[in-house]
């Protein structure tokens, strides 16, 4: 039977086919459509929001969409508001920005504010001197600074759109304001639209009874520029900012932590611009049986200027024996390691068996683990706080097993263990804390 054309398209059907779809096959479906088809489907946001940009169909109360920059957090959020306000002609709806210049730009006037997402049929007017947006149904919006959220005390509303929560400076009073005079309506919720920042009042936010949370990434959105989420990977993949801002993951520091991120992140370096190593180690913490759990594989260097080099983290989870000897051998490969540095306490001998029968053929050096993971590991740690470490490029497993290793003892995750902290700490021992003599290749 032949294709139907595009211009037989229901346009009914074309709303409901978009949210069935993943978001690359959308696009491909849109270009299809003709003019008339397109307008009908510009009409309902639902057709081609992405994955995050809708509200939640279970019950909330507070609806937090942490994402990257260039998501569309602000078009969800005004698409969110304008709905509301076509359905209800009483709406009463805050507006809450961290100043007011702010909410204007970016959640009224901007791109994808709330005067550009209307319909061609609607018409709703900013009247700046009084600080509101009046749509077609009579509905109201009112602009709040989180900076004099005294403003908000005694103000009563059926909904709230607080937009970047993480740049509110002193916000607590501005929001708990705000949530005390949400009581208009049976269901008053508020939406808060923000990329991430590890900030008290954040974390308020995220315990609340009634919340839930949507997330999106930069590179998620394929409506965005070409090439610029591209770019903005290249320049900040994997770094703290780059994980922040681009993939809107929330990053904190555990107290007493012996490594801080601020602390990486001043070490970090491009790959091209590692020297010359005069040694390279491989590192490696075995599992501790044969069940899958994860092997630690860091290569790290030591260049002729003092400076240990971490270079690559070849860590693998799930694999047997033979899968992660196979990991080690191919990184010491990789990387022109002429030493293999395992912990010996989870198998002894066996660990060397493995590494053997897995065609390594660098010197094999197996060292007892006598204290215990922080104490290993402080010595470490000084050695960053000291400028004699630097990372060629990101390692965002590795970085976040470092900062949860305490002072204090013990490990704050992620995970049960840190493996791949543990195989770095016992290559820069090698390299720089413990014995210092020139490893040879062993030749067969």
């Amino acid at each position: 039977m032949a294709r139907r054309s595009p211009s037989h398209h229901d346009p009914r059907d074309i709303v409901v086919r978009l949210a069935m779809l993943p978001t690359i096959y959308r696009l491909q479906l849109i270009r299809s459509l003709n003019v008339r088809e397109r307008r009908f489907l510009d009409a309902d946001w639902r057709g081609w929001a992405m994955d995050g940009q809708t509200a939640p169909e279970r019950d909330w109360r507070v609806w937090l969409i942490r994402a990257g920059r260039g998501f569309g957090k602000t078009r969800a959020g005004a698409e969110w508001v304008t709905e509301i306000a076509r359905r209800d002609r009483t709406a009463r709806i805050a507006l809450v920005a961290a100043t007011v210049d702010e909410a204007r730009r970016v959640m009224i006037e901007g791109d994808s504010g709330l005067l550009n997402v209307k319909r061609d049929d609607e018409t709703p007017k900013f009247c700046a001197n009084r600080g509101e947006v009046r749509f077609d149904s009579g509905a109201v919006a009112y602009i709040y600074s989180a900076t004099t959220g005294e403003k908000l005390r005694g103000a009563q509303h059926h909904a709230a759109w607080c937009d970047e929560l993480g740049k509110w400076r002193d916000g607590d009073r501005a929001w708990d304001n705000l949530l005390l005079g949400l009581r208009l309506g049976d269901d008053p919720r508020v939406l808060v639209t923000t990329t991430p920042r590890p900030t008290a009042l954040i974390y308020r936010v995220m315990k609340m009874a009634g919340f839930v949370e949507t997330r999106g990434a930069t590179r998620e959105n394929p409506y965005i520029a070409e090439g610029f989420a591209a770019a903005m990977q290249a320049d900040y993949g994997g770094t703290r900012l780059g994980r922040q801002e681009l993939e809107g993951e929330l990053l904190d520091d555990h107290d007493g932590a012996l490594w801080q991120r601020a602390m990486i992140e001043e070490c970090r370096i491009a790959p091209g611009d590692v020297p010359a190593p005069a040694r390279i180690v491989v590192g490696v913490d075995p599992p501790a049986g044969t069940d899958g759990d994860a092997c630690g594989i860091v290569a790290v260097g030591l260049g002729e200027d003092g400076i240990g080099y971490v270079i690559e983290d070849a860590s693998v989870a799930g694999a047997s024996p033979a899968g992660w000897a196979a990991a080690v051998a191919a990184c010491a490969e990789r990387t022109g390691a002429d030493c293999v540095i395992a912990e010996k306490n989870q198998g002894g001998e066996m660990v060397r068996h493995v590494l053997t029968g897995a065609d390594v053929t660098l010197p094999i050096r197996l060292v007892h683990a006598s204290r215990g993971k922080s104490a290993r590991a402080e010595p470490v740690s000084l050695l960053y706080e000291q400028g004699k470490v630097r990372h060629a490029g990101a390692f965002p497993a590795l970085e976040d097993q470092l900062c949860g290793m305490l002072r204090a003892g013990g490990y704050a995750g992620p995970g049960r263990s840190p493996d791949r902290a543990d195989a770095l700490v016992w290559a820069l021992t090698e390299l720089m804390i413990g014995r210092r003599g020139r490893a040879k290749v062993r030749r067969l």
